[in-house]
């Protein structure tokens, strides 16, 4: 489950992280086309679960309104020097905690696992490749915190995404959609 950000955003927020690009960091990039907020992983599912998926996905959003996403602030998961994950935060608004939460409780009864890990809202922008050894993010802290980047978006759906992985990178389609209002 995801939330997608308007091409505009998406277009700013890969122009403002070109400084972080251009060191030639072991990342892979998330293309500017498929940025966007993962709340919930699913993993690999059959098609034909596909209608009771888009259920839960409803019960979930019922009720939610469109939520603002305030865009700022970069950071690495876990840290900077054991990085996997190049991010930039989302501010954690009680509604999309609620949101979040609810994702978890709808898919948990479909067999999915809840996330151990707490919420951190994020949008992940790149990962460390496999074979990438701590000292090539050496001096990356000082690069992130002068990164600048600030916009609040509202999101007006929450929806169920699928990945196909290929040469490029991996590529995302909507396969259902709940509108929030």
């Amino acid at each position: 489950m995801a939330l997608n950000l308007p091409d505009s955003i998406r277009r700013a927020l890969w122009a403002a992280t070109e400084s972080l690009r251009d060191r030639n960091l072991p990342v892979s990039w998330v293309r500017p086309e498929g940025i966007h907020m993962t709340l919930k992983f699913l993993g690999d599912t059959d098609d034909e679960r596909l209608p009771s998926l888009s259920a839960a996905l409803h019960r979930a959003a019922a009720g939610t309104r469109p939520l603002p996403l305030a865009l700022q602030g970069f950071g690495a998961f876990p840290d900077v020097a054991r990085l996997r994950v190049l991010w930039v935060g989302v501010e954690a608004e009680p509604a999309l905690e609620l949101l979040q939460h609810a994702l978890e409780r709808e898919f948990a009864t479909l067999g999915f696992p809840t996330e151990a890990r707490p919420f951190r809202p994020h949008i992940t922008l790149g990962r460390a490749k496999r074979d990438a050894k701590p000292a090539a993010f050496g001096g990356l802290e000082p690069t992130l915190e002068a990164l600048q980047f600030s916009e609040t978006v509202v999101v007006e759906s929450v929806d169920l995404m699928s990945s196909t992985l290929g040469p490029r990178g991996a590529t995302y389609d909507v396969q259902h959609g709940e509108r929030l209002s």
